[in-house]
């Protein structure tokens, strides 16, 4: 049997002929299936679904959306009216239907005349007031439904306003296209996102999910959603709760079988897996199109599950609200900070907490600064790296463990994370600990090891100008020892180090362009347990004309290898992205830059259908860069196609998968540069600020 008749059906009015028996019913009667119900948990956690017999028929019933004291949803229902050929049934139309007292959807009317046409309507959402929807319908034009060059109607998502009598003023979305489908609108709760599911070119599967954002009255490109969320399956029918969980519908995450409901969890910058809600939201058939109220205790479904007497049902389901999705989305931890040797609790210890991605990166992009060095391969281009910040910068901690060494939190089920804990008087401990696989309370115990240094924190500056002097090189020598270390300042000119104690220094700092300077300490009689680290700052005067030109200027040009798209697609990888963060981190340092985005293909495919697919690339990382901030008119993205192939790999010539990939890259030509921003320090305390 093919999958998901429901939205399938719209897209093929002119080619496909659907095979007999794609919709199997399993009937019932309707006073059986009003008592029939379904029970989950115990009575905290319980889930009851229920049929919403009085709008079910033998027809298709599906995806409903609330309105007012009631909900829309899509039918086939109506006995009159044309027929679409491939499916056997009346075109989907709009119809509405008010609760009774216990939220159970009453007999039905058609939603509006405006709106129900000859062709197919379906999944609607609507804004707040009401006033406002978005809808799916074939692609029409003034003479009726438009097909494309393989006689294929597309879906489109429309928009109209609530007039006097009806719903009027309906215009298409900017996003549409004749050439693949936007469908299943879904409005964020204060209208500024719009989800949608689409086929549109660049995805990770067939159809994927995107999210467009409102800007004035205008809306923005789509973003697709990425791997987390889309597979190479379909994502459809989402649906965004007010508590920031996305729900949706997928066949191509693990699922019971046919689609299955999942949640993710989209509150702040960090996302949760994807999470299947399971039985009873989930059968071995077809379930989709959830909604929920803003309490958490109300909601509808479509399922074609046995049991029920239509094609598609719509199920009310009741549950004890939010918690119910909140206990598969987080696990609550207790923190334990111990001194290693004596187990005594350690109270102000400080604990930062990351998501840790698949190829080991932290998620949070605040955790890294950018090195930008010349190429080992090829002097005259620049490569960037990240490097993650030492625990004294990485900000506010995200926990402090109490007088009884303790700290509580919750932590998202099936992630991995990198811990951090700092604390002055004891080395600073990192480790690694995953959730997956994990169930209820977490106890998370952190043992520490006394500390017999002392944190030195540094900064190198011009003399004449006072900005801070990147990568410049610090000979740390211990007098008393006579070791030696060498470490580089970060971008802002700082450098830290733990020193020994009882130990004498003398702090060299030098780099091309200016005069090293030098500079003596002592950590003797010092207290490691002192919070307030030492503080040293080192002023290099410029021998040469500019000697901040080098090795980044107008004109460089930055090459981002590791920036991976699968052969024959344009959307980048999952986790293979960690050169464009670095490169928002070095754009928003700079404020005035503005680059040139080239992207290369290999020589698999035709020489225009390898141009066309660079074109999209290079749209791909301008349209990531965007959605980290940078404005859209610093960058110019351009397409090269196998025009510059790096290595033996032209056309007619066998290469290795690696080889190929070599070719995939994407160069950033610096058009502009101008100054970086400037780092205020308060006079007489270089450090205050910090």
């Amino acid at each position: 049997m093919k999958k998901f008749a429901k939205f399938f059906s719209f897209i093929f009015l002119f080619s496909l002929i659907l095979p007999k028996g794609l919709y199997a019913q399993q009937k019932t009667s309707k006073s059986k299936s009003k008592e029939k119900l379904y029970e989950k948990g115990d009575i905290e956690n319980q889930v009851i679904v229920r049929n919403a017999t009085l709008i079910n028929t033998e027809h298709l019933e599906f995806s409903p959306a609330f309105y007012q004291n009631g909900i829309v949803y899509v039918t086939s229902r109506r006995n009159s009216g044309s027929v679409d050929p491939k499916t056997g049934e009346t075109f989907f139309e709009l119809y509405y239907a008010e609760f009774d007292i216990d939220g159970m959807p009453l007999s039905p009317q058609e939603f509006s005349i405006n709106l129900n046409s000859q062709v197919h309507e379906g999944p609607v959402s609507f804004n707040r007031s009401w006033d406002k929807l978005y809808f799916t319908r074939n692609n029409m034009n003034k003479e009726g439904t438009r097909a494309d060059g393989k006689g294929i109607s597309r879906l489109k998502i429309y928009e109209a306003t609530k007039g006097k009598y009806d719903w009027e003023n309906v215009r298409e979305l900017p996003f549409n296209s004749d050439n693949y489908s936007v469908m299943h609108p879904a409005l964020s709760p204060d209208g500024h996102r719009l989800y949608f599911a689409s086929d549109m070119p660049g995805g990770y599967g067939g159809f994927d999910l995107y999210m467009s954002e409102k800007v004035g009255d205008a809306w923005s490109l789509p973003i697709n959603l990425g791997p987390d969320i889309n597979t190479a399956g379909n994502e459809v029918f989402p649906f965004m709760h007010e508590s920031g969980i996305l729900f949706f519908a997928s066949s191509g995450h693990k699922g019971l079988g046919g689609l299955d409901i999942f949640m993710v969890n989209m509150r702040g910058s960090q996302w949760s897996k994807a999470t299947n809600l399971g039985e009873p939201f989930n059968s071995s058939r077809d379930d989709f199109g959830l909604i929920l109220n803003p309490e958490g205790n109300l909601g509808f479904f479509s399922s074609d599950r046995a049991g029920g007497y239509g094609k598609d049902d719509i199920y009310q389901l009741r549950i004890k609200g939010l918690s119910y999705f909140n206990k598969n989305l987080e696990l609550p931890a207790k923190i334990i900070s111990f001194n290693g040797l004596t187990n005594q609790r350690i109270s102000g210890v400080q604990i930062y907490l990351f998501e840790r991605d698949k190829d080991g990166y932290l998620r949070d992009n605040e955790a890294y600064e950018v090195e930008v060095k010349p190429s080992l391969g090829n002097p005259e281009q620049l490569e960037l790296t990240l490097s993650r910040k030492s625990a004294t910068r990485l900000g506010e901690p995200s926990l402090i463990t109490d007088a009884n060494g303790e700290a509580i939190t919750q932590l998202q089920a099936e992630k991995d994370y990198f811990i951090i804990a700092v604390r002055s008087g004891y080395k600073t401990r990192e480790f690694q600990y995953s959730t997956v696989g994990e169930q209820g309370a977490q106890t998370i115990r952190i043992p520490l090891e006394e500390s017999r240094c002392v944190s030195l924190t540094g900064q190198i500056s011009s003399a004449d100008k006072g900005e801070p002097i990147s990568y410049a090189k610090v000979r740390l020598l211990n007098e008393t020892s006579n070791e030696e270390q060498y470490i580089r300042t970060n971008i802002d000119g700082i450098f830290e180090r733990c020193l020994p104690l009882n130990c004498q220094y003398k702090i060299t700092a030098e780099k091309d362009g200016f005069a090293s300077e030098a500079t003596t300490l002592s950590t003797a009689g010092l207290d490691p347990d002192e919070p307030t680290p030492l503080q040293v700052e080192l002023q290099l005067r410029a021998v040469e004309e500019d000697p901040f030109a080098a090795p980044l200027h107008t004109g460089s040009v930055i090459v981002l290898e590791n920036i991976y798209y699968d052969f024959d697609k344009s959307a980048i990888r999952s986790g293979a992205a960690r050169e464009l963060d670095a490169l928002a981190t070095l754009m928003k340092q700079y404020p005035e830059m503005r680059i040139e985005l080239s992207s290369h293909t290999d020589s698999r495919g035709s020489t225009k259908y390898n141009l066309e697919l660079s074109k999209k690339r290079a749209a791909s990382a301008k349209q990531y860069l965007v959605s980290k901030g940078i404005a859209a008119d610093r960058i110019t993205a351009r397409g090269m196609g196998e025009s510059q192939i790096r290595n033996r790999c032209v056309d007619g010539v066998k290469c290795s998968e690696e080889e190929h990939q070599y070719n995939r890259r994407t160069e950033v030509r610096i058009i502009h540069l101008g100054a970086p921003l400037k780092i205020q320090y308060a006079e007489g305390d270089p450090f205050k600020n910090k």
